[in-house]
Parts: C-alpha cells; structure tokens; sequence
C-alpha cells in the first residue's frame, strides 16, 4: 500500500524523480498536447516610474473617441464573426 498525505488523501509522488526530470516529463506531455514554450516579457510594477507612466496611459485611453476606438476593433476582428 501506498503512502497517502493527511491533506490530499492522495498516494504520495515516488521518492527518487529530481525536479530537473519532472519537468521534462511535463513539457513532454505539454508538447504532446500541441503547445510550445513561450517567454513573455512584462513590466515590472515596481519599477521606478511605472505608476505614473500607467496613470498617464490610463487617462489617455480614457479620454479618447470611443467611436473610433469601437471601429478599430470591430474591423481588426472582423473575420472572427463572419460565417
């Protein structure tokens, strides 16, 4: 019998498998799946500036034509809903 964690009630991982391995098995299976790794580079929130810099943006967006705003998305997704 194996061992079970109070918590999870579920049998406990085997002992012996490095992190390093893990994840291998991981993104072999993700890979299986039809998905590829990607990185994806964010601001960094507490970066010098970065409050205002989103403040100023965010006033902008919100003073701006909705309108012409509305037009542009719904021609860049236009195909999206077509038939």
């Amino acid at each position: 019998m194996r061992k079970t964690t109070a918590r999870s009630r579920k049998p406990a991982r085997p002992t012996g498998i490095d992190g390093k391995t893990k994840m291998q098995r991981y993104r072999s299976k993700l890979r299986a799946q039809g998905l590829r790794p990607i990185q994806v580079w964010v601001p960094d929130v507490n970066a010098p500036g970065f409050a205002a810099a989103a403040r100023a943006q965010s006033l902008l967006a919100a003073h701006h034509d909705d309108k012409s705003v509305m037009d542009f998305i719904e021609a860049a997704t236009a195909d999206l809903w077509e038939d």
